[in-house]
């Protein structure tokens, strides 16, 4: 694995130093006659200031200079694994920045811009972040992302998922989520979301895997939320509580499903220091939809955040539950690791739903603290009759 962390300074002081190399080598000639430039010693000697200094800025890439600039910006190139994807490379940019930077109680907002391919033909490009508004009392949390991927599918409920052998298919998506929320009293929060994704399988083994669905669907949903949350970084905390009730309508007008929708989401989230460098994190997640949902819509069991080592879409159904604990422990300065916990199932209605079918996850993984608070991420996570990699960046949640 090779990380490579670069702020925007450190680019424009590396290409300085490259093109004062090129200018005042020992072979360059300032008069056309063979003199060397008298500058030379003296050029080199700055030149080679400048490489220490962006050695040491490196190695110090973790500390917050949002009160020094605008933005601070590092990117990152990695090998990237997933079990959908397979071997790839991934890369991006990570940032922090404040709207405000006299306000030193108010954590800084953060955006990465992040693209990955691989060797199956994944590809995939997405931008996520938390933006936190002046006065400390509204946040607008956002992902936008788009791919094409070739998968494999075992139906679109969990009892065929279940016995089905899998295929292979090509989904192309898009996906807009925006959730913005306000704070009329401290860690309340009122929000307002928007979720838009289109979906399209554009060539499938066998369509009777989809159970008479169309291959294409568009969705557009309205939310609102009620939110308690008393994080102190929303990315990655250390302490505090995170309670979310959502209600999502998806009208049939904006949309191709041809009638109204509604799913409700509950998260319950809490961190707490267990001792020096170590974080207890405890997850609880569930998400209930209206019946015999569009495939594309459907819950997915598995993937890089809950339930990891699961093949994302080897479960899938109308509703999802899934817990997890994990302890995440800093080992020496910006390297730590984690070990994790928890199960969780998709099912097609609380009618329907069978205890039987819950599924176990554990797993372990290493931490690398690119910008301050902000982790890249390597898990190694098992289930039932199944295991996976994960490389990422932030946390598996939040």
């Amino acid at each position: 694995m090779i990380v490579v962390g670069l702020s925007r300074r450190h680019v424009g002081r590396l290409m300085a130093c490259m093109c004062l190399a090129l200018c005042f080598s020992p072979d360059a000639r300032s008069d056309g006659h063979g003199a060397p430039d008298t500058l030379t010693a003296e050029n080199v000697t700055a030149v080679e200031r400048k490489k220490e200094n962006y050695w040491r800025r490196l190695v110090n890439g973790h500390v917050d200079r949002t009160f020094e600039k605008k933005s601070d910006l590092s990117f990152v190139v990695v090998p990237s694994y997933g079990r959908e994807a397979g071997f790839g490379l991934g890369g991006g940019v990570v940032g922090l920045y404040r709207l405000d930077r006299s306000d030193s109680l108010m954590p800084p907002s953060n955006v990465s811009v992040t693209a990955g391919v691989s060797f199956n033909g994944f590809f995939s490009l997405m931008a996520t972040g938390i933006n936190n508004f002046r006065g400390n009392r509204s946040i607008l949390s956002y992902r936008v992302e788009f791919s094409n991927k070739n998968l494999n599918f075992w139906g679109i409920d969990f009892n065929d998922c279940s016995v089905n052998p899998s295929i292979m298919y090509r989904r192309q998506a898009l996906k807009v989520y925006a959730d913005y929320r306000y704070e009329p009293w401290t860690n309340f929060n009122v929000g307002a979301t928007l979720d838009f994704l289109y979906a399209d399988a554009t060539k499938i083994d066998n369509p009777d895997y989809l159970s008479g669905q169309r291959r294409t669907y568009t969705a557009t949903g309205l939310g609102i939320s009620l939110q308690y949350d008393s994080r102190d970084f929303i990315p990655n905390p250390e302490y505090g509580m995170y309670l979310l009730l959502r209600q999502t309508v998806y009208p049939s007008d904006y949309g191709t499903v041809g009638r109204n929708l509604l799913r409700t989401t509950f998260i319950a989230d809490f961190y707490r220091p267990v001792h020096d460098g170590s974080v207890m994190a405890i997850d609880f997640y569930g998400q209930l939809s209206s019946n015999n949902l569009p495939w594309t819509m459907r819950e997915e069991l598995g993937g890089a955040n809950r339930m990891r080592g699961y093949y994302r879409g080897r479960y899938i159904d109308n509703n999802i539950v899934s817990w997890q604990m994990e302890l995440r422990q800093r080992i020496y300065k910006r390297i730590g690791c984690v070990a994790w916990v928890g199960g969780g199932t998709v099912f097609p209605s609380l009618g329907g739903f069978n205890v039987n079918n819950f599924l176990p996850n554990y797993g372990l993984g290493l931490r690398f603290e690119i910008k301050r608070k902000v982790n890249l991420r390597i898990d190694l996570g098992f289930g039932k009759d199944t295991m996976g990699f994960v490389i990422d960046i932030n946390e598996a949640w939040w």
